[in-house]
């Protein structure tokens, strides 16, 4: 088990580039594979949890290349899928098996999906009961991992309100919708992010967006196309509040995607008083970004408003980070969601702010935060094998007096593979010991 041992910082400068998005890493392979052509994906996140989707898609017949962060998808249509000769791994990734669930609902074979323990522990069932109506045939183990999926059957397209806001459930049930017999249509509540709608465009598939429904008609073709990842905003958000908390500090993150339904983290470090310039917007393979300026700031507590919270669920442990360095209290509610993430991510981040003497309370469906110092010495943190907890707690090091050990850090190479390389590039004192 590895563990981040990080020492104290004042000054963070220079400029970086975090890794390619996760979200759309993972998308250009599905939609890739069943696309008719080659698709040319640069930039491609080279973390664990889209290596597991596209070693997923290998397994299933489709021929992909990759070197480093450039990968070649040569696609076999929407009917070329092979059954695989073993269970897919899925490792820790949540958004791979929701996502891969509807699309593998509607194929000829059989097959089945695990993960590791933590995403063994994660609910399917929010997939599971709409796809079931649609006409597939998955079991699971009380409603979550493993998955086995029958194969051969027929789906037809179902009209769907979110019960929760979630872009996994919701480009899962778009997903199978490409097979079935219908129109498909999914309605949400409040706005989730939509890579999976603008990517489907991109791969010449007609979806119908209006007043927060999709739809989308089965029964059509992908087109192979050229895909650009930006760098991924949910990575970028610890150098944001790193940025914002650093006594003093400068820095640049080049290229970032800034997608209005990922944006959710930039509203609210604003709104408690970041100092956050967005430079060089522009659009790349039909994403917008731009580079992102921060600088030293005097965060206040705010009440996060509700409309943010499902544009910033993946932020909110660096953003509890923030909270602590604020002055005053910040309250979230609304965000019951971040209980079932790899971890409780409200509980577990309650538990380490505890340790670091930060006044918290924790809630049904948020916490409350009363900014302060980092007080208590020789503090050792457990991240219950969570990637973001582990990152956050690291950043929380800029405004400590003495060294932070954050313990089962292995699970932040799922998503971010060089960050210990880019906090040591901009100025933290961090090291990864085994």
């Amino acid at each position: 088990m590895s563990s981040f041992v990080v020492s104290p910082a004042q000054s963070l400068k220079g400029t970086i580039k975090v890794p390619g998005d996760k979200s759309i890493s993972h998308r250009s392979i599905m939609l890739g594979s069943i696309a008719n052509g080659v698709t040319q994906v640069s930039g491609f996140l080279e973390g664990e949890d889209a290596l597991s989707t596209l070693k997923a898609f290998q397994d299933m017949g489709v021929k992909i290349e990759r070197e480093g962060s450039n990968v070649t998808i040569h696609g076999v249509g929407m009917h070329g899928l092979k059954a695989p000769s073993s269970p897919l791994d899925l490792g820790n990734s949540g958004t791979s098996m929701r996502l891969m669930s509807g699309l593998l609902s509607a194929q000829s074979f059989d097959c089945e999906l695990h993960g590791d323990e933590s995403l063994s522990k994660r609910p399917m069932g929010r997939v599971i009961d709409p796809l079931s109506t649609m006409g597939a045939k998955i079991d699971s183990q009380d409603g979550k991992p493993p998955l086995v999926i029958e194969g051969g059957q027929k789906l037809s397209a179902i009209d769907y309100t979110l019960p929760v806001a979630s872009a996994q459930i919701k480009s899962c049930l778009l997903l199978a919708g490409l097979y079935a017999q219908g129109t498909t249509s999914v309605t949400e509540g409040g706005i989730t992010r939509d890579h999976t709608e603008r990517m489907l465009r991109g791969f010449g598939y007609d979806v119908k967006t209006d007043n927060g429904r999709i739809s989308l008609t089965g029964g059509g073709e992908l087109t192979a196309c050229d895909i650009e990842v930006p760098s991924d905003i949910s990575s970028s958000a610890f150098f944001m509040v790193a940025g914002c908390i650093a006594k003093d500090s400068d820095i640049t993150l080049e290229a970032v995607n800034i997608n209005p339904t990922r944006t959710g983290v930039i509203d609210i470090l604003k709104l408690m008083g970041g100092n956050i310039t967005l430079c060089n917007e522009r659009v790349s393979g039909g994403e917008l970004v731009a580079d992102i300026r921060v600088q030293s700031s005097n965060l206040k507590g705010i009440n996060i408003p509700k409309n943010l919270v499902p544009l910033a669920i993946d932020e909110f442990p660096s953003l509890f980070i923030a909270a602590s360095c604020a002055i005053g209290e910040t309250v979230l509610t609304g965000a019951r969601e971040l209980r079932v993430k790899e971890s409780d991510r409200i509980q577990v981040m309650a538990d380490g702010l505890d340790i670091l003497g930060i006044e918290n309370e924790v809630l049904e469906d948020g916490i409350r935060i009363q900014g302060g110092e980092f007080s208590k010495p020789g503090s050792v943190i457990q991240s219950h094998h969570d990637h973001r907890i582990s990152m956050s707690f690291a950043i929380a090091s800029l405004r400590c007096e003495h060294e932070i050990q954050i313990e089962g850090v292995d699970n932040v190479q799922t998503s971010f593979p060089n960050f210990v390389e880019l906090c040591t590039k901009i100025g933290m004192n961090i090291s990864e010991t085994s």
